[in-house]
């Protein structure tokens, strides 16, 4: 009804103006068209006399029929092909220079919508004419302006730049959200840092002023940040609660839309997956033609319990003739992600596939080749024949994104050589490319060396090109890094052997030269960055802590997690450290229920290894209700986050049963450590041999040893000793041997605990002896991490004695002979010990 009233105010503006006594009877008739059909009849016997008024309001109308119809039932391409819309194209052309600004941008809104290509003359003209009205344009025009600019892939153009700096100018003027939002997606490639803080403040006021059933203006804000890949908390979680009061009427594509924004910013919010999860449950029996349930099931399959899944999967097969090019991708991608065994619905999709390979876009045909290849899919002439595609696209691609997408998944293919085109044109897009992107292109070159055998015979100078130029436009752009923010961004997911062996240092050296740009902003993703690479860098964390010391009332109180991460895992151990676990503890306190279930326990799991456990924190993971919210959460989450949330909350349980018995937290995971230590099997090392064998001829035999002792609360520690009051070995009643299955696994045996909790003889002593492997310490240096000092720990609560032998000592040039390392462990066995 809005939409009549404007269009017939507008209309009887225009003539009040133009025509003050007669009735204009051909716009009289426009507005009580109801089909394509009757507004071309109209424009088709009227083309002497049509004025760019009945021009403007016919092309509107057009588009408003199309917009109202279902994706699935529009006729755009009918539309865009009849005659009479000629007509109206070469009318709107000549009638340019009559329009009135909305009309101008309106015009080309709808034409655009209506599939009239981008270089298309009228187009052109229409963009050109608006450019020069572009500072008179109304705000609300000039929003979809920069929608239309946005659609022809214009966001980072001269024009973009102008309307940029206009929305800084007049951004207190605008009070609509739906204008600023439209806007923030347009210009989000251009922002600086500056205009990107006052547009979130401006969102962030507008979004309370708003009618909270509005809620694509909350989606376009989350969309900004996802732009311009910025996870602002307090902003992500006011839309989010917009979102929540909308869950109830969002449809599956949506619902799919926001669960993807949202995984991309790393904003992982229980209440909306379970809200999500409830409504996608709800819509399953509506969706039952393809392009809706392909919308479901990509939006439900990766959330649901098992049951749904199957019931989904067989939907999926009972429809899978009847799916699309883009609906098939969207399966198959789904199908990886959920890890589908679904033989018959795989190949189902893969024969859909098959057919519409011709009309497939470059990054499309590496989405379908790298999921078909993460499904275990067997098929090698399919494989052939994508590999042979994808050659294709990359010898002629320009896209940096492209290349290094195309590249990495083509690495995942057998080839016995790369095409000499593709090595070429990979090293001339890597000067273009990130730090990550970079990153990506040296894995897959680490592939084709290993598999390539003309590299083993010094033939393979394109290989050798490509590393040079891989490690020159990495130094370079660590080098000429002069943003903190950026820098973070292109190393948020960086990893690899090339990474570490050639940039780590000056990476390292790069951040030290930031330090001053080290503020509270920075500081979470600089902290995470640091952890991930497991690198202990004094100076930087100094700065950190000094820096989230002084403004943890700034940093949000989720991202204390990440901030404090560093100082907990790499063991950072000083009273400015004490003083920001602190600070943390304080800062999140207040905020304990707001958190999503599974980034508790984690943070509760963090301060736990730094021997830190705030009672109230405890107290809140530890209560029923808050499990059974966890439990709930958990059934959204991905396998691999699952197990890992599981086993934290184990070990924080047992941390706390240990270190905090005043607290009277049960021990509820005994069976959960059964399970687990049934299906471990634990890879025997020849370095767990040697020591094996050496502690039998030091301790007087094989059966003064325990091989994988397993303790009360279910620690396992590589081998246990018994020495006696007068420091003599003690034999275990059972021998220990070691089990070498077929596998190459070992048996570590059933020990039962009871003989494990025996008690000792009067003044004997129980020793750990542990093999302290590079994982237990710093990259970078023999700096001890927080869980192997936080398992000593407890291990002595426990009642042991514990001995820890590192790598790098056992490894070391000194112990190069039997009688050196037997003197080596007699000393760490006997060391300190006195009848």
């Amino acid at each position: 009804m809005m939409f009549w009233l404007q269009v017939a105010s507008a209309g009887f503006r225009r003539l009040l103006h133009k025509v003050p006594v007669n009735r204009d009877q051909v716009l009289d008739q426009l507005r009580i068209c109801s089909a394509e059909d009757h507004v071309f009849d109209l424009v088709g016997n009227n083309k002497a006399k049509l004025s760019v008024d009945h021009v403007s309001l016919a092309v509107k109308m057009l588009w408003y029929f199309q917009k109202e119809k279902p994706q699935l039932l529009r006729t755009v391409q009918l539309i865009k092909n009849h005659p009479q819309f000629l007509t109206l194209r070469v009318l709107a052309e000549n009638k340019i220079a009559l329009m009135d600004d909305v009309m101008l941008v309106d015009l080309l809104y709808s034409f655009l919508r209506l599939n009239v290509d981008h270089h298309d003359s009228l187009v052109q003209q229409l963009i050109s004419e608006a450019w020069l009205r572009l500072d008179k344009l109304p705000l609300t025009s000039l929003s979809k302006f920069a929608i239309c600019l946005a659609d022809q892939q214009l966001q980072q153009s001269t024009l973009m730049g102008h309307i940029t700096n206009l929305v800084d100018q007049k951004l207190s003027s605008i009070d609509d959200a739906r204008i600023l939002t439209t806007l923030l997606i347009s210009i989000s490639s251009l922002v600086s840092p500056r205009l990107r803080d006052a547009l979130i403040s401006r969102a962030d006021d507008l979004l309370d002023k708003m009618d909270p059933s509005n809620y694509n203006n909350a989606r376009r804000v989350v969309q900004f940040l996802r732009n311009i890949k910025y996870s602002h908390r307090p902003l992500l979680e006011k839309c989010n609660q917009i979102l929540l009061r909308n869950t109830p009427r969002l449809d599956a594509e949506n619902i799919g839309i926001f669960l993807g924004l949202y995984q991309s910013l790393q904003f992982n919010n229980c209440d909306f997956r379970l809200a999500a999860k409830q409504r996608l449950t709800e819509l399953i029996e509506s969706s039952t033609e393809p392009f809706s349930f392909t919308k479901l099931f990509a939006a439900l399959a990766p959330i649901a319990s098992a049951e749904i899944r199957d019931g989904l999967e067989s939907t999926a097969l009972l429809l899978a003739d009847e799916f699309g090019a883009q609906q098939a991708l969207a399966i198959a991608e789904t199908l990886e992600e959920i890890q589908s065994r679904n033989l018959r619905l795989i190949s189902k999709i893969v024969s859909v596939i098959q057919k519409n390979l011709d009309v497939y876009k470059p990054v499309e045909i590496g989405r379908i080749t790298q999921a078909l290849f993460l499904l275990h899919y067997h098929d090698p002439l399919l494989f052939t024949k994508l590999r042979n595609i994808i050659v294709k696209f990359l010898e002629r691609s320009v896209y940096p994104y492209e290349v290094t997408m195309l590249t990495r998944v083509l690495s995942m293919l057998p080839s016995p050589r790369l095409e000499e085109g593709v090595i070429s044109r990979v090293d001339a897009v890597v000067p273009q490319c990130n730090l990550n992107d970079l990153s990506s292109i040296s894995l897959a070159l680490a592939k084709w060396v290993r598999n390539d055998p003309s590299y083993r015979h010094g033939t393979s100078s394109g290989y050798v090109r490509l590393l040079q130029t891989l490690n020159r436009c990495g130094r370079e752009r660590l080098q000429t890094a002069d943003r903190l923010d950026l820098l973070l961004e292109e190393l948020r997911y960086i990893s690899g052997e090339w990474f570490e062996e050639i940039l780590l240092e000056e990476t390292i050296a790069t951040l030290r030269r930031m330090t001053d740009q080290i503020n509270w902003t920075t500081v979470p993703d600089l902290s995470f960055f640091l952890t991930r690479i497991n690198h202990h860098c004094a100076p930087l964390m100094e700065r950190i802590a000094d820096v989230a010391i002084r403004d943890i009332d700034k940093i949000h109180h989720s991202a204390t997690y990440a901030t404090l991460l560093p100082f907990s895992v790499l063991n950072f151990d000083s009273e400015k450290a004490d003083e920001l676990y602190d600070v943390c503890v304080r800062r999140f306190t207040p905020h304990i229920s707001s958190f999503d279930p599974h980034l508790l326990v984690l943070l509760a799991y963090a301060l736990a290894v730094a021997d830190c456990f705030p009672e109230e924190l405890i107290r809140e993971i530890f209560s029923i209700d808050f499990l059974g919210k966890l439990d709930a959460q958990l059934e959204t989450l991905t396998d691999a986050l699952n197990m890992r949330t599981r086993l934290r909350l184990m070990e924080l349980n047992r941390a706390v049963c240990l270190e905090c018995p005043e607290f009277q937290v049960p021990w509820f995971h005994e069976r959960y450590c059964e399970q687990l230590q049934k299906k471990w099997n634990g890879s025997i090392s020849p370095v767990q041999k040697q020591i094996h064998k050496m502690l039998g001829e030091v301790l007087g035999g094989i059966n003064f040893v325990r091989v994988a002792g397993v303790t009360p609360y279910f620690y396992t520690v590589d081998f246990e000793c018994l020495l006696d009051k007068q420091l003599q070995p003690l034999p275990y009643s059972e021998p220990s041997t070691l089990q070498i299955l077929n596998n190459g696994k070992i048996d570590w045996g059933t020990s039962s605990l009871e003989n494990i909790r025996s008690e000792l003889p009067p003044g004997a002593q129980r020793i750990a002896i542990n093999f302290l492997d590079f994982k237990s310490f710093c990259k970078n240096s023999h700096h001890i991490k927080g869980e192997a000092l936080m398992r000593k720990r407890h291990l002595e609560i426990l009642g042991y004695r514990v001995v820890q032998i590192p790598h790098f000592e056992w490894n070391s040039m000194e112990l190069s002979t039997l009688d050196a390392w037997k003197e080596y462990l007699k000393k760490k066995i006997f060391r300190d010990l006195s009848p």
